[in-house]
């Protein structure tokens, strides 16, 4: 072939993923994101001028989604025209969900195509896909050996998908024989080995990578989704470009403290600057240090006033140590059972002989007392 062999490298869109720990306002944003998903990759790939979209496993978040999501997923694929669709099974919807892959062989269009057998596929003249379905949902052997003895014809791109683990890295952990070989785009003669099962993108040498999920699904991977769009033409190494398409962008940010120090313009700092992006924010702050019970207080005021403006807002403050002030528990009642409960707060929360937990949940206690103290004032 003459021209460059152009494709997007997509995977593990767990459609169907419920969001169960997040506020349900949050939850039905998000999967209403991951179904559009499907028309943000298709422009993607309209737009890097390629015909082709690899899926490398986990499409869906079990072997059993509703009907109402696959078949979505289905109609979303076939209404992209010019785009062909090749699906691999994962492990979250390994081939061990037969009614699911019967079914989306049955009634898939034409432009979409399920790859549920480790053998050769002809894309193009002179460009060979060589897939690695998941069996089952752990394997037990590197699904890629076959790659190597494939016989493909002279001269012909090789093209590898697959999904599962490189070197000892997972998302959930995997079994050390369901690892694949870091090398097998070498010992196979690929010229691009597509993975999925990392939903951050990483890249294992120069012609193997793992695209990473397009709709970021959590703040272990910060940011927006993302997918790459590849481009290979024989002897040369292969053009990667990332191409963002998440709608929401995860972030995790450290906001150290001091006693003294005004937590407003420290918070306010982590926010970004368009007031109006916030909405697509998910923000996640993990406050440590030392704070008064009186700047406590503010810190925790402030969130609650930004958190409207975000997708979902977490303030976190396990960390964050109280600095116990005289001059804060004289601002409270300076009798009765309230003032003596917030001074035996105090007392254990600074107990040194006391185990670190419980002079936490006593110093936890101790702000919220004085939070509902100073609200009644």
């Amino acid at each position: 072939m003459n021209a460059p062999f152009r494709f997007l490298h997509s995977g593990d869109l767990h459609l169907g993923r419920r969001f169960g720990n997040l506020p349900e306002e949050v939850r039905s944003r998000l999967v209403e994101a991951r179904h559009q998903i499907l028309h943000r990759l298709a422009e993607a790939a309209r737009a890097q001028g390629a015909c082709d979209v690899f899926l490398a496993g986990d499409t869906f978040d079990t072997e059993t989604p509703s009907d109402r999501i696959w078949r979505q997923a289905l109609a979303a694929m076939a209404a992209a025209e010019g785009l062909r669709w090749w699906i691999l099974p994962g492990n979250h919807d390994s081939l061990g969900a037969e009614t699911l892959w019967a079914r989306l062989a049955a009634q898939a269009s034409d432009n979409v195509r399920v790859l549920t057998a480790a053998a050769p596929v002809d894309l193009a003249p002179g460009v060979v896909l060589l897939p690695a379905p998941l069996p089952r949902r752990r394997p037990t052997q590197d699904l890629t050996a076959w790659m190597t003895e494939a016989a493909t014809p002279e001269g012909a791109l090789r093209l590898g998908l697959a999904h599962g683990p490189v070197k000892d890295f997972s998302e959930e952990g995997s079994s050390a024989e369901a690892i694949i070989a870091p090398d097998r785009a070498r010992s196979a003669g690929l010229d691009y080995l597509a993975l999925g099962d990392w939903h951050g993108q990483v890249f294992v040498g120069d012609r193997t990578a793992y695209a990473g999920t397009p709709e970021a699904d959590g703040f272990r991977h910060t940011g927006r989704g993302a997918c790459l769009a590849v481009s290979v033409e024989p002897g040369r190494v292969p053009g990667i470009t990332r191409i963002e398409t998440g709608q929401f962008h995860w972030a995790e940010a450290p906001l150290p403290l001091v006693p003294g120090q005004d937590p407003a313009p420290a918070l306010a700092a982590l926010m970004p600057a368009a007031a109006a992006a916030r909405r697509d924010h998910m923000l996640r702050v993990r406050v440590s240090g030392r704070a008064t019970l009186a700047d406590h207080l503010a810190l925790q005021d402030l969130a609650q006033a930004l958190a409207p403006d975000f997708a979902h807002f977490v303030l976190e403050t396990a960390a964050l140590d109280t600095e116990i002030d005289a001059a804060d528990l004289e601002t409270l009642d300076h009798g009765g059972a309230l003032r003596l409960a917030a001074e035996g707060l105090a007392d254990r929360a600074q107990n040194p002989a006391l185990a670190e937990t419980d002079r936490r949940i006593a110093a936890g206690a101790l702000n919220r007392l004085y939070a509902y103290l100073r609200e009644g004032a």
